[in-house]
């Protein structure tokens, strides 16, 4: 083919291009009517009393003890969360891991990627689907054949050449394309809220192993401080042995606890081992690979100030329920899908080109071809299968709609949870701090009781086994203060909506128009 040939061959794809299918989509849009199916409409948010999510309300701020994690905690109704939660707890080193592991963790980037996913795919199935699908085709042939002459048959050899550009279009009359599209657009919105449930799923599991960290610490230098002090309290009573002051049996009781409290000691280590090992997993790194910061209570900052959303803000911040509400969409979009498989299917297909025998006349006037087609496809007897899909399909809307309640409880129940706790966690913390204090004042009152002989050896005992869990009970006491404070955080949504270089909230879902810029609903 030489190049003139071939630019007029170009320009007659361009003409149909730019012309036929302007005047396909112009006219054919025309045709649309009203998508069959019900039109989706967010649940309403649940009717609560402000914002008491159990039977009695919260009070303003809980108590307050001295000592690490001792703070008064105030309740604030309608106070918006910060993107980066984790913040309140003021730690630069939990910030630094944070941010590493969200840029690093391969659940992380599986969810990123998985969302990359549905949008090309749903930007195939748009471009598939809202568009009519153009073509072109150059074809030649070589034919041998008998040919009937005046003398008989001769063989003739009989050459072919065609070049046309072929559209092809289905109307949306009853709203299949939309419901469909819509469908596929509820697909890659649960999947964005996937995202950003694996998002506060990792920032919540980081914090929350970064305060256990800290809490195993606190507790194993608590029992490596009372193993200590009972070592020296044995040395003294081994002397006061060897000089027959005491009964053997004495000395036999004091290296029991003592043994007792060392065995203590490897549990605490192992769990501390195992929740290194698991930050490093969370921030995408090997358990060997060095650089992960050390917490302990002291570095980080109980807040003071606490959010409590509305209950009908809550609909909106939690992930899951998002991403819940988006799998009803899509069931309510499946029902319109197949509620328009009940009602006739039109289609139109139109081709422009020319044919020659001669290649160098394949694009002059005389030799060009055109058809259009107009189709009709309506269903008639199909056994009952078509509304039997649609039943199936309106049942799948309610299963979706009994999952969007389940996880509506479920949150609404983590929310209680959580205030509970928060309550319960700074009374207990109270009580555990007088009883560590009285159980400390009593060991030294003890000690010297003892020294002078006015109380028991067993006495002594006792005093210390008290003032050892204690003492481990105010640590564990002030860890689950900031725990259960991250868990309310969490279950609160962890303010994703306020993260401005999130996925969700700085990339569009899609690039494709919507269809509405060819038809509109009714």
């Amino acid at each position: 083919m030489d190049k003139r040939t071939l630019r007029a061959y170009v320009h007659q794809v361009r003409h149909v291009r730019h012309v036929g299918v302007l005047a396909l989509v112009v006219g054919l849009a025309s045709l649309a009517g009203c998508a069959v199916g019900p039109d989706f409409k967010a649940p309403p948010a649940p009717v609560a009393d402000g914002a008491s999510y159990t039977p009695e309300p919260i009070p303003a701020q809980t108590t307050s003890s001295p000592g690490t994690g001792g703070a008064a905690q105030r309740f604030v109704t309608g106070m918006d969360i910060p993107a980066q939660w984790w913040s309140v707890f003021q730690s630069p080193a939990l910030d630094q891991l944070l941010r590493g592991a969200l840029a690093q963790n391969p659940n992380m980037a599986a969810a990123e990627a998985a969302l990359r996913q549905v949008r090309e795919n749903y930007n195939a199935q748009a471009g598939q689907l809202v568009y009519p699908a153009v073509n072109g085709a150059l074809g030649a042939s070589r034919q041998k054949t008998q040919v009937a002459t005046p003398g008989g048959t001769q063989a003739a050899v009989l050459n072919l050449y065609n070049a046309s550009v072929n559209v092809s279009y289905t109307p949306d009359v009853f709203g299949a394309t939309r419901r469909t599209l819509e469908g596929a657009q509820a697909a890659v919105d649960y999947q964005r809220y996937q995202v950003e449930a694996t998002y506060l799923a990792l920032s919540a599991n980081v914090v929350t192993a970064a305060i256990q960290e800290a809490s195993l610490r606190a507790q194993l230098q608590a029992t490596r401080d009372v193993l200590a002090a009972l070592t020296r309290q044995q040395n003294v009573i081994e002397k006061q042995f060897e000089f027959g002051a005491i009964a053997r049996a004495q000395v036999l009781s004091q290296r029991n606890l003592v043994a007792q409290t060392a065995a203590t000691v490897p549990p605490l280590e192992k769990a501390l081992a195992q929740t290194r090992h698991l930050l490093s997993t969370l921030a995408g790194k090997l358990p060997g690979e060095a650089g992960m910061p050390e917490f302990t209570l002291a570095s980080l900052t109980l807040p003071e100030a606490l959010p409590v959303s509305l209950p009908s803000a809550l609909v909106r911040q939690r992930p899951d329920i998002r991403a819940s509400e988006e799998l009803l969409r899509q069931a309510s979009a499946d029902i319109g899908v197949a509620t328009a498989a009940l009602y006739p299917q039109f289609t139109l297909s139109g081709s422009y080109g020319s044919a020659s025998p001669t290649f160098s006349k394949l694009f002059e006037g005389d030799n060009a071809i055109w058809s259009l087609t107009a189709g009709l496809t309506a269903p008639i007897f199909n056994g009952g299968a078509l509304r039997a899909r649609k039943r199936a399909s309106e049942a799948a809307y309610d299963v979706a709609a009994a999952q969007y309640r389940a996880t509506l409880l479920t949150a609404f129940q983590n929310v209680a949870d959580s205030l509970r706790a928060l309550e319960s966690d700074a009374a207990a913390l109270t009580a555990q701090a007088e009883s560590e204090a009285l159980a400390a004042e009593t060991l030294a009152l003890s000690e010297e009781q003892y020294k002078l002989g006015a109380i028991s050896y067993l006495s002594l005992l006792d005093a210390q086994r008290v003032f050892q869990q204690a003492h481990i009970g105010l640590v564990q006491a002030q860890a689950a203060r900031y725990a259960d404070t991250a868990a309310l955080f969490q279950a609160l949504g962890g303010g994703w909506w306020n993260r401005a270089d999130g996925v969700p909230a700085a990339v569009p879902v899609s690039t494709m128009p919507s269809l509405s810029t060819i038809s509109q609903n009714p």
